[in-house]
């Protein structure tokens, strides 16, 4: 009798053990979430896993979702009987690649020695932006070529665009949250602030010099101490409560540092730079008593081989749906026609950038096409892809992709012909209604710099 219950004690061990196994949860299985609205289970993937007072946590990717929806679940709201493990073809990032850029487990790469620049990378929703030296690549870090993007679409390896590998570290926000100025705000995406900073609940940042410091008290002296109530370099426009501060990567290295630290929180799909000498950064300030309030930015190169006027843009998220994404862009254009040029945005965009893009060539393009008039001997205006990308400083190859997507290009008796129908023009006034906020190019003070003739800026 004792012997057969210690047969059924030891088979019901066997049978503990075995369970355990095959509910082991490792980075790369994927397994359906519930949602946090409730609505309905997603698969996600397990980038990592903490515990917190005894409990368990998992870092959960959801597929197809943008990775600003990245978080950290309890295992409540895993459906643990549906656990895939990771696949055999899927290279899950090496724990070592975590280990090089930081200290320990869990451990995250700290704020790179020289200064950084952001600029656009993949738009590929599952792909990551480590640190990449301008200059020299450092030996342990591997620079390798975005398989998401199509042969023909990958972006340009020189200049201000290189291709960038994924690890696990960078997949995963070290940020909880940051307070800049009146606002205290929850970051989309890693960003390489020092490990002392991220292992805080708070990220406290001065609003004027963009410095990062771990409490309030230490806020507190700084601004005591900062003297800057602006962005530093040069004002370029202002006209009501709307400022424009141009500033040189080179000249002030700190504040750029700073910027593409605060930036790389909410962009994603971005490379780090150490060097920011090439660029010059735009940064958008609403005015009141107190000073001046960073709402956004964009970089440029000071000189693009591919007449790109844009690198990286960025509306902070307190300032979004207000229509400063658009007076940003609409800027940087304002800019090209001073330069007698036309430009682009770098590619591949962002999701949210090809949308903020788009609307803008569509209102930008539609405004022209509706306001012509029939000239002499023609019963219906006419004007070229050439012209519209002269008058809005457009890149042809945008202006064309516009029209397709607007689908206004008929082909017809061999030709091309631009056709407006009611809707368009409906749509276009009550999009422009919403713009209450316009560039005006009287109020821009700048003048254009020939950079080839300034050696190394």
């Amino acid at each position: 009798m004792r012997k057969n219950c210690f047969v059924h004690s030891m088979q019901s061990y066997n049978m503990t053990v075995m369970t355990e196994v095959q509910t082991e949860i490792v980075e790369g299985c994927r397994v359906p979430v519930l949602l946090k609205n409730g609505d309905g289970w997603h698969f996600a993937e397990i980038l990592g896993k903490k515990e917190v007072n005894g409990k368990h946590m998992f870092y959960i990717h959801y597929e197809d979702f943008n990775k600003r929806l990245d978080e950290w679940v309890p295992e409540e709201r895993m459906d643990m009987n549906k656990l895939e493990p990771p696949r055999k073809d899927q290279k899950t990032p090496k724990k070592e690649a975590a280990s090089k850029l930081g200290s320990g487990p869990g451990s995250r790469p700290s704020s790179p020695e020289r200064e950084i620049v952001i600029v656009n990378g993949n738009s590929s929703t599952n792909k990551k932006a480590p640190i990449v030296n301008r200059k020299r690549p450092r030996p342990e870090e591997d620079i390798l070529l975005d398989e998401a993007v199509p042969p023909e679409k990958k972006p340009r390896q020189t200049g201000s665009m290189v291709a960038h590998n994924d690890d696990i570290v960078t997949r995963m926000k070290n940020v909880e949250l940051i307070e800049l100025g009146q606002n205290r705000i929850k970051p989309w995406y890693f960003s390489p602030y020092p490990q002392e900073l991220t292992s805080a609940s708070i990220v406290y940042i001065c609003e004027y010099c963009l410095k990062y410091v771990k409490s309030k008290k230490c806020l507190e002296r700084h601004l005591s101490k900062c003297l800057l109530k602006h962005p530093p370099g040069n004002e370029i426009y202002r006209k009501g409560h709307i400022s424009f501060f141009e500033i040189d990567g080179r000249k002030n290295k700190a504040y750029a540092q700073n910027l593409c630290l605060l930036a790389k929180l909410f962009l994603d799909h971005k490379t780090l730079y150490y060097d920011t000498d090439p660029f010059l950064f735009y940064c958008m300030c609403e005015i009141d008593i107190k000073g001046y309030h960073i709402v956004g930015y964009f970089s440029k190169e000071k000189e693009s081989s591919e007449d790109y006027n844009v690198a990286c843009i960025l509306s902070l998220p307190p300032y979004q749906r207000k229509g400063y994404g658009k007076l940003l862009i609409e800027f940087s254009y304002e800019l090209s026609k001073c330069e007698g040029k036309t430009g682009s945005p770098e590619k591949p965009l962002s999701d949210l950038g090809l949308l903020s893009y788009r609307s803008y060539w569509s209102q930008t393009i539609l405004e022209i096409l509706i306001g012509l008039k029939p000239t002499e001997g023609n019963e219906t205006p006419i004007i070229t892809i050439n012209e519209i990308s002269e008058l809005t400083s457009i890149k042809k190859e945008d202006v064309i992709s516009t029209l397709q997507h607007l689908n206004l290009i008929n082909y017809y008796k061999g030709q091309y012909i631009v056709t407006l129908a009611k809707e368009h023009m409906d749509t276009h006034n009550k999009a422009l209604q919403k713009r209450k906020i316009r560039i005006d190019s009287k109020c821009l003070h700048w003048q254009p710099k020939d950079w080839s003739k300034r050696g190394k800026w």
